[in-house]
């Protein structure tokens, strides 16, 4: 069976964030799957700036390099993990505007969500978020990590500290992710 490629999405791109760790943990925990060629995809590096393109993302009338970039890049995905952390009960800015940036390239692949946070994991972000990539024509699986009280799974250099479920919740995850890629990619055809 051909593998899929999935995208792995930092959110996060404050100084001292731990999402670049917990993200790594979920590359390896996607490696360990085996159906999915993955790709990194850090929000900090990609650099988008604010929504800079003058017609709307489903005209998909770019203008700019750095939109172009991003449309190929998101095009050629079929399944995205957003490794998400809670911002004031919200979803962090840089990651609702790598979501507004496009609409077709988004259409039609399945989203989950590794959060993190204080008490409640960052659930709150992911329940925002999943308004905005079901309005995208995405698929929210119900299925996720989150990872409440993050700090107490760090390591001294931030690396992450998986409990067996939070490893258990990934595998779930990956599962339902792996479905609903091979089921919607016919419809992105």
């Amino acid at each position: 069976m051909e593998k899929l490629t999935l995208g792995i999405i930092v959110a996060s791109t404050r100084p001292g964030r731990v999402g670049i760790y917990i993200a790594k943990w979920v590359l390896d925990a996607a490696a360990r799957h085996g159906k999915f060629d993955t790709k990194l995809l850090d929000l900090l590096e990609i650099n988008l700036p604010f929504l800079d393109e003058p017609a709307h993302p489903t005209l998909q009338q770019y203008t700019k390099e750095h939109t172009k970039a991003w449309s190929a890049t998101v095009d050629a995905l079929d399944a995205v993990v957003m490794v998400t952390p809670e911002y004031n009960y919200s979803s962090p800015a840089p990651l609702i505007n790598a979501l507004d940036y496009l609409y077709k390239e988004w259409n039609y692949k399945p989203a989950a969500f590794v959060s993190y946070g204080g008490v409640s994991g960052g659930m709150r972000s992911v329940q925002m978020s999943k308004n905005l990539v079901s309005a995208l024509s995405m698929m929210a699986i119900p299925d996720g990590v989150a990872i409440a009280s993050v700090k107490k799974h760090l390591d001294e250099q931030n690396g992450f500290m998986p409990e067996e479920y939070h490893e258990r919740s990934a595998a779930e995850m990956f599962d339902e992710l792996h479905k609903w890629a091979v089921a919607l990619k016919p419809m992105r055809a």
